[in-house]
């Protein structure tokens, strides 16, 4: 199965991260931007590739953790008309905007299609109160604490990594993952 990731920063980078890193190797990656200084904090960078493209630069990275990976990595900026045809061939999304109404935006263009969504919010601060996994129904999945805000909160890593890190649960979950040993 084919995994869709729409954005690279914090949580896009540190999700195509512990999936590769769990032996998901069939993943594609959308972003349009480019990695700065100040995102050294909390994603899956250094500090030897500011300026690269972050799809690129995470295609490497994951690439270095297990070169038998497929890893699209597309620099294009989505939208609602795009968005639909960029994830046709993914069976599982992960959203990992930055902005709500992106997120909305990506919800709303994938609601009808069938394809299983994981989404996060509430990723600010510092503190794990409140952080958790929901699940919506068949198709969609939900990590944070669903209320602090990148306006009022900084962003730090082992917050981001949480969320992250939740995220690529439910996606291993709904791929059928399990706990233990030799499941039947």
């Amino acid at each position: 199965m084919k995994i869709g990731i729409a954005g690279a920063g914090g949580i896009g980078s540190n999700v195509a991260f512990h999936l590769v890193r769990s032996g998901v190797l069939d993943l594609k990656v959308f972003d349009f931007d480019r990695i700065e200084a100040s995102n050294l904090n909390r994603q899956f960078y250094f500090a030897d590739q500011i300026g690269s493209p972050k799809v690129a630069a995470l295609k490497t990275n994951l690439l270095r953790i297990d070169p038998a990976a497929s890893i699209e990595a597309i620099v294009q900026r989505l939208d609602a008309d795009n968005m639909p045809s960029a994830f046709a061939d993914c069976d599982i999304v992960v959203e990992a905007f930055d902005r709500a109404e992106t997120k909305a935006m990506l919800i709303n263009a994938l609601a009808d299609s069938g394809k299983y969504l994981v989404s996060g919010s509430g990723l600010a601060g510092l503190s794990p109160e409140g952080v958790k996994l929901r699940k919506l129904g068949e198709d969609m999945a939900i990590a944070g604490d669903f209320s602090s805000d990148v306006a009022r909160y900084r962003l730090y890593s082992p917050k981001v990594m949480l969320v992250a890190s939740l995220m690529a649960i439910a996606v291993l979950q709904k791929l059928g993952y399990s706990e233990q040993y030799n499941a039947a």
